[in-house]
């Protein structure tokens, strides 16, 4: 088994650097990726600003790996998503291209002769992965271990409350967005009506984003619609977040707020999505319906892609979809105020498939707090363990900056809750902010 190659999938930004640490621990990867390039996912919005500055997102085995060739590394700033796999993962994917394949699609990993219901030997045998190229044809690759990095980008989560489609939403998808507009490419949203459901990060990008718009295009709506009950936390942790620029992401969206440039509605949670002539409107499970709209944006979370893994036998928490283990850390009902701690090889393992992983955004299953930095800890600990080095794997070496921000479940649901001052002590005082206007 040592002269196979451990399989990679996802050649993003721990894909790429697990496939970097492998090379630095002698190991051999083979890094299998659905795009066409480096950052592939990345390069899909890659108009959007991060948050975190470019010393945390790039990784050290990376870097070194980089550095020979001349490549200088980027200091300072907030790159954007295209500046992340100009300055970064393309040369990174450049420098690894030989462990590489493009354009291919994993469809299924598995144990070599063992489905699922087989125990005998199993944890003995090799990984099958099963891949299929953009020309169809289908290949069989055997693997020594397998470190699942292809993220969540292209499984969002559906408008409906109840985490499936709102009834119309695939009738009218030609209507929906499930990512960040561009203010660079305002064409849909110039002038019309959009609605934003969510409440994360991506949802205040997606505000600024069309705020940006607004403010350019006359005739330019913006309907935001919380399926909290509250806009207690809607703007995240402000001046108290380590991570200024998240931070600033909810000062600038609570300014357009309460500038009446967007309107909120909270404790909306959509039911369905109608036609009404161009337009649709967005009704939520007690019939309120919001004002026609020319496009809905949903940013409601993502998801992992479980189904090219159904022959695995992994233990995942039954709420999150994330490694047991990782799970007790990252739960959102449970975890704020920057409790999430740094996991490892110890926390992503399957105690029946030894030598499978899950890393980086997948890792953390339906959970929205990851950090590029997190994913990298990840990768370095779970090679760490691949190569045998034990105590490497246990050492944590990352510490997370706080949120700023309190918010268990309660307070999603509960507006009473609020008054019970959550883990940090007394609420912050409630801003009231003006709904929207919603007509039955």
């Amino acid at each position: 088994m040592s002269d196979l190659p451990v399989v990679v999938i996802g050649a993003g930004p721990q894909g790429l650097a697990a496939a970097a640490h492998l090379r630095e621990r002698g190991l051999v990867p083979l890094v299998l990726e659905l795009g066409d390039g480096p950052g592939a996912a990345v390069a899909e919005w890659g108009h959007v600003r991060l948050f975190s500055p470019w010393p945390e997102l790039m990784d050290r085995a990376a870097v070194d790996i980089l550095q020979p060739s001349g490549w200088v590394a980027p200091t300072e700033g907030y790159p954007t998503g295209a500046e992340w796999v100009e300055s970064y993962l393309a040369p990174l994917g450049a420098a690894l291209a030989q462990w590489i394949r493009y354009d291919t699609r994993v469809t299924g990993v598995s144990r070599k002769g063992r489905d699922r219901l087989v125990d005998a030997e199993r944890g003995d045998q090799t990984f099958t992965v099963h891949v299929v190229n953009g020309a169809g044809h289908e290949a069989l690759i055997e693997a020594r271990a397998v470190i699942d990095a292809s993220g969540t980008w292209r499984t969002p989560s559906p408008a409906g409350a109840d985490g499936l489609p709102a009834l119309g939403e695939i009738a009218c998808a030609d209507k929906l967005r499930y990512g960040v507009p561009d203010r660079h490419d305002p064409e849909a949203f110039a002038g019309k009506h959009t609605v934003v459901l969510g409440a994360g990060d991506s949802a205040l990008n997606a505000i600024l984003e069309l705020d940006r718009i607004a403010q350019d295009h006359a005739g330019t709506t913006i309907t935001w619609a919380l399926r909290r009950a509250t806009t207690e936390n809607t703007f995240g942790g402000g001046a108290d977040d380590q991570l200024e620029r998240r931070g600033a992401l909810g000062v600038r969206a609570r300014e357009a707020v309460e500038a009446g440039r967007v309107d909120i509605v909270t404790g909306f949670r959509t039911s369905e999505i109608r036609r009404v002539g161009d337009q649709v409107a967005v009704v939520a499970e007690d019939g309120r319906a919001l004002p026609a709209a020319d496009t809905v944006v949903a940013l409601t979370g993502f998801r992992p892609d479980l189904t090219f893994l159904s022959e695995l036998r992994l233990d995942l928490d039954p709420t999150l979809e994330a490694p047991r283990r990782v799970a007790a850390e990252v739960d959102p009902n449970i975890h704020s105020c920057g409790s999430v701690q740094a996991t490892g090889a110890a926390d992503l393992a399957h105690s029946d498939e030894p030598n499978f992983y899950m890393v980086g955004m997948k890792s953390y299953g339906r959970a929205p707090t990851f950090l590029a930095m997190t994913g990298y800890e990840q990768v370095r600990s779970v090679v760490a363990m691949l190569a045998g080095d034990v105590e490497s794997a246990a050492r944590v070496e990352l510490v997370l900056p706080d949120t700023g921000v309190c918010g268990g479940s309660g307070l999603y649901d509960e507006p009473d809750a609020a008054s019970e001052g959550g883990c940090c002590g007394s609420a912050p005082e409630l801003v009231q902010l003006g709904a929207g206007p919603v007509v039955s």
